[in-house]
């Protein structure tokens, strides 16, 4: 196993580094050197523009990314860091456009992982103390929130000074909520770790504002952020998100229209009936929101490994913990050979 040291000295010397986050797997670089940064868009296979969240130790370290640290920005940062929140702040000058995807806007979070705070710490040490580091995996595919998930997608790709840090399955299982205070009011950007509830609290707004305080609507266009395009999260299998009564007659047809098909399904209750016929793999996921999400990723992964050319992901219930999943789920089932999704 890869040692901190020598994980920290190859972030120095300009390779990769996939290391542990509470939420996914992320593929660091050193976030202030643009050849460094530029290699993670190469083995992910992501698009310039598309631009990267920074990764600190602490908020002093946070601070010196931007050009201005508003008060909202002390707030949540001292509530919710280390967590699976990322601010949306206007950048320091001396931050790459790599990073950012030419962006005025950068994202920062600090990870509540003992494993990557630990190499933050050391890099910090050694080197610049920032990594930015998207997901371990291709670009659009689902994350990884385990070791054997990363070097089954990145494994054949990374070169052979690049290393993993092995910090054992992530805790919370999607990505961080994104929050961009750019603008005049907060507004999120992706859902995530920490839930809308959680940052209304904090941020003493009325749930009745909720319209216009911490939404994606609003007139001026939101920053480019991680995880926003329309397809996404998407595993080799096509998935089909069906409501619970449709299940059972969905799988039924799909089995009827391809026998020989290996099809896995997620549900949240087990059918009333088991699906009849070779070839179903039925997965019961948890009705907790938090235990779904985390759960999620290694399910897809895992029935993409028993050849599942199709998953039927019952749809989870409308309501505001379940918002993230609902949102990857929603990018995941995103119609593919859209150029308008494409990814």
């Amino acid at each position: 196993m890869t040692s901190l040291t020598n994980a920290a000295r190859a972030l120095c010397d300009g390779h990769l580094v996939v290391f542990p986050t509470e939420t996914v797997y992320g593929l660091g670089a050193d976030g202030l050197c643009t050849s460094a940064v530029e290699g993670i868009f190469r083995i992910k296979g992501r698009p310039a523009d598309h631009p990267v969240i920074l990764h600190v130790a602490t908020i002093d370290a946070a601070k010196s990314l931007t050009a201005s640290w508003p008060a909202r920005a002390q707030r949540l940062a001292e509530v919710f860091w280390p967590g699976p929140l990322t601010l949306i702040l206007k950048r320091a000058s001396h931050v790459p456009d790599a990073v950012t995807g030419g962006q005025e806007t950068v994202g920062i979070r600090i990870p509540a992982q003992p494993v990557a705070l630990a190499l933050l710490n050391e890099f910090s040490r050694m080197g610049s103390g920032v990594i930015a580091a998207p997901s371990a995996n291709r670009f659009g595919a689902v994350s990884p929130t385990r070791v054997i998930d990363v070097q089954r997608d990145l494994g054949d790709r990374l070169g052979p000074d690049d290393c993993i840090l092995d910090g054992g399955d992530c805790t919370v299982g999607v990505e961080s909520t994104i929050v961009d205070l750019t603008g005049t009011q907060p507004r999120i950007l992706r859902p995530g770790g920490i839930s809308r509830d959680r940052l209304i609290q904090v941020m003493a707004v009325e749930p009745a504002a909720d319209s216009e305080i911490l939404s994606k609507d609003c007139t001026t266009p939101p920053p480019r952020v991680s995880g926003a395009l329309q397809s996404h999260y998407a595993p080799n299998a096509r998935v089909m998100l069906l409501n619970s009564e449709e299940c059972e007659l969905g799988l039924q047809q799909l089995r009827a229209a391809s026998p020989a098909s290996s099809i896995g399904c997620l549900l949240i209750e087990p059918l009333k009936r088991e699906p009849s016929g070779q070839g179903i793999t039925v997965v019961v996921m948890p009705s907790d929101a938090q235990r779904y999400a985390h759960d999620l990723y290694a399910r897809l992964h895992d029935l993409d490994q028993l050849g599942c050319r199709v998953i039927v992901v019952e749809r989870p219930p409308q309501s505001i913990e379940w918002e993230a999943v609902q949102d990857r789920l929603k990018r995941a089932a995103a119609d593919r050979t859209n150029p308008d999704h494409a990814q």
